[in-house]
């Protein structure tokens, strides 16, 4: 299966699973992945909270790459990270091919779909 084959499976696992639009954006995925991660479930967040969701969805997919570590689990059931080592720069279209990939092997890791 190519990896185009396995982001449109991606894709649609998202439309099946939490009634996304069609072809989710990769926000809307990190933010669902965020929230997997925390293990809370569907429920009213704080601005803050979606940008820490965001976060633990960059760390925890950036990690098998070798640029985060979990770490801990904080007092209040959020999931620490620590930078192994920094991202490099890398230009918008970079960082959504990064973040593609990181996805397609997080979903390949956690079993979500089928190669």
């Amino acid at each position: 299966m190519t990896e185009i084959e396995i982001w449109q499976k991606i894709g649609e696992f998202f439309v099946e699973h939490f009634d996304t639009e069609k072809n989710p954006t990769i926000e809307t995925m990190l933010f669902l992945i965020g929230v997997q991660e925390l293990g809370s479930g569907k429920q009213k967040y704080s601005k803050d909270d979606k940008l820490n969701l965001l976060h633990v969805a960059v760390c925890r997919l950036l990690e098998p790459f070798g640029y985060y570590k979990f770490t801990e689990y904080d007092a209040d059931g959020w999931p620490q990270f620590e930078t192994v080592e920094n991202l490099p720069e890398l230009k918008p279209n970079e960082q959504s091919i990064l973040m593609k990939k990181a996805i397609i092997q997080y979903f390949i890791d956690e079993e979500l779909i089928q190669e």
